[in-house]
């Protein structure tokens, strides 16, 4: 234990530190041992940062001495700084951290445990959505003539005709594109460990053959499907496309198809999910087919009712 203090000692905020080694190896326990997700590892890893340090701030000395005030305060300053979104999110990273380590007998009660959050309600994403002649004008102008062009191309192909998100298309390994059925399949590991299959549309088929055959995949089955290029080489190397590449990749995409709409990674999974219900796709399947636990969430992706907006915006004749 006391080599594990040593390593984590730097990086542990005081107010942790001062709680002793005991509040130390819970600390991190929390986040080592008890999520799973890196992303949200990484975002309630920030939001738990920053209220001990705006706590340490404010004269507390250690997290024994956190009240709900100090919670609180912390919430209505985030407010005026941050979004409804944003607010409750950290809300929740702390209120997680404290109920950790109330069961560890660190601290006797969680403080933040009685600090309401903003109130948000949510009927329809932020993100983007491409109509569906844009999707396939930005398709259309990759060059596929080259190995990150094949790559770019899967990656977006995948993520419109599958609804995948970003993540758990590029944590796919070669062997989780197969046939069955006579046609190519998908497996996606998404949140929480859930495994997805389904079957590909006939345009994410071609697109997914002419990647792996191309670029000499099917050697590698255990290897990572979307790859980074070797700098100066154009080839592709032994190394996972990192989420903040698939970010840059699709933003050098749109603007060299002279798209105008501000895109990012997810915009592709709610054109996918829009087009499929435009077409007269059903809400329960399209639930089915995103791997959403309650169709509330894929309405949520549900952009039809923009398209009955623009119409009557139309009507209005001065």
């Amino acid at each position: 234990m006391n080599h594990l203090t040593t390593i984590t000692s730097a990086h542990t905020p005081a107010l942790v530190q001062a709680a002793g080694e005991r509040a130390q190896r819970r600390f991190w326990e929390f986040f080592v041992n008890n999520i799973r997700n890196p992303n949200t590892r990484r975002a309630y890893g920030r939001a738990v940062c920053d209220f001990l340090t705006w706590c340490g701030q404010h004269g507390v000395a250690s997290i024994e001495q956190v009240h709900p005030m100090h919670v609180g305060a912390w919430v209505e300053l985030l407010t005026q700084e941050s979004s409804a979104p944003t607010t409750k999110q950290r809300l929740a990273a702390v209120r997680a951290l404290f109920d950790w380590l109330v069961v560890g007998q660190v601290v006797p009660v969680n403080p933040a445990a009685s600090v309401r959050g903003p109130k948000h309600v949510v009927k329809v994403c932020k993100t983007p959505v491409l109509d569906p002649s844009e999707a396939r004008q930005l398709l259309d102008a990759i060059d596929v003539t080259t190995p990150v062009g094949l790559r770019d191309r899967a990656l977006i192909g995948l993520m419109v005709y599958s609804f995948a998100r970003v993540g758990a298309a590029l944590g796919m390994r070669v062997q989780d594109v197969f046939v069955q059925n006579r046609r190519l399949w998908v497996r996606l590991h998404e949140k929480g460990g859930k495994r997805h299959e389904m079957p590909c549309h006939h345009n994410l088929e071609e697109y997914l053959h002419a990647y792996m055959d191309g670029c000499g995949l099917a050697d590698d089955p255990k290897g990572p499907l979307f790859r980074t290029i070797g700098r100066g080489t154009g080839k592709l190397t032994g190394a996972p496309l990192p989420q903040a590449n698939a970010y840059s990749m699709i933003q050098r995409r749109t603007k060299a198809a002279e798209i105008r709409t501000k895109i990012g990674n997810h915009t592709f999974r709610a054109t996918g999910i829009t087009a499929y219900l435009k077409n007269g796709g059903t809400l329960e399947k399209a639930a089915a087919m995103a791997n959403h636990s309650s169709t509330k969430t894929t309405q949520l992706y549900d952009r039809r009712r923009e398209k009955i907006s623009l119409d009557e915006v139309e009507r209005v004749l001065i």
